[in-house]
This record gives structure tokens, C-alpha cells and sequence, in this order.
């Protein structure tokens, strides 16, 4: 996790989600894993897979507020950018 945190902050967000699929896969149930991950998707452009770690995520640890602003945040950007690019959103 510190390492995918390490690069992330250095804007290197493809070697950030590896590390952190990594993280996932020691650890499933880690919400701030997902949540990062999906950030880091999110960041690489890869919208549909950063929603689907940011709700689980939120599954895992639904009283987080962190990681509620975070979705709310994004659920916010990417219902825009279905409704600009006709792409379809399936966001609560």
C-alpha cells in the first residue's frame, strides 16, 4: 500500500494500481485498497473499473467518509461524462 501511495503521489498511476491490485490480493477485504485502486484507475481514465472498486470499497466499509467523498465525488464526474459521451452509467 505505502508503495502504490509512493508513486501515485509522483503521478505514476499505472505502477499505483498495480501495486495496489497487489494489496487486494493479499488482503480482499481492505477498503482503503479498493479505494485507492479506483483512484488510480480513475486517473488512468479507466472509469467503469474505478466504479466498480469504488462501490466495493464502500460494501466493505460503508461509514468511511473518506471513501464516501471519494465515490460521491466520482459519481458526481462520471454520471457527466456518461451523459457527454453517450457512454452508459450505472451509478446509484
Amino acid at each position: 500500500m505505502k508503495f502504490g501511495t509512493d508513486v501515485a503521489k509522483k503521478g505514476l498511476w499505472r505502477e499505483a494500481a498495480f501495486r495496489y491490485e497487489q494489496a487486494i490480493a493479499k488482503a480482499p477485504d481492505n477498503a482503503h485498497a479498493h479505494n485507492n485502486l479506483a483512484v488510480a484507475l480513475e486517473a488512468n481514465g479507466d472509469f467503469a473499473r474505478a466504479l466498480a472498486e469504488y462501490k466495493k470499497a464502500l460494501e466493505l466499509d460503508p461509514n468511511n467518509n473518506y471513501i464516501r467523498r471519494n465515490y460521491a465525488r466520482f459519481a458526481e464526474f462520471y454520471t457527466s461524462y456518461t451523459k457527454t459521451t453517450g457512454k452508459a452509467a450505472s451509478v446509484p
